[in-house]
């Protein structure tokens, strides 16, 4: 039995339009944002939407889609695990960030 998952399943719409990075040996990696939405009632009784952002980053592999046709406003559905990363800004300072790692992306056909 396992003891321990990181797992996540998102389904959104691509934010800014996405970065594709060509990599060693013919590879390339994506980079974009993902907006998942929420709705909720109020405690005044009122319907609420919560817009809540990810950061994305997934590898070309088989279970990817061809990277070009992400573009701004896709709707995806994406499978992948939470990666935690740390680095120094322009003024020395150390920040983390949260990314999705996708290991399978999905773009649903309309």
């Amino acid at each position: 039995m396992e003891r321990s998952m990181n797992r996540v399943e998102l389904k959104g719409n691509v934010g800014q339009e996405p970065r594709i990075v060509e990599v060693e040996k013919g590879g390339s990696v994506i980079r974009f944002s993902l907006a998942t939405h929420e709705n909720y009632k109020a405690r005044d009784g009122s319907w609420q939407e919560e817009t809540t952002w990810h950061n994305i980053v997934a590898w070309k592999s088989a279970k990817m889609p061809d990277f070009s046709i992400i573009h701004t406003g896709t709707f995806v559905e994406l499978a992948g695990k939470i990666r935690y990363s740390k680095y120094k800004n322009q003024q020395g300072e150390e920040k983390s960030i949260a990314e999705i790692l996708a290991l399978k992306i999905i773009v649903p056909q309309v």
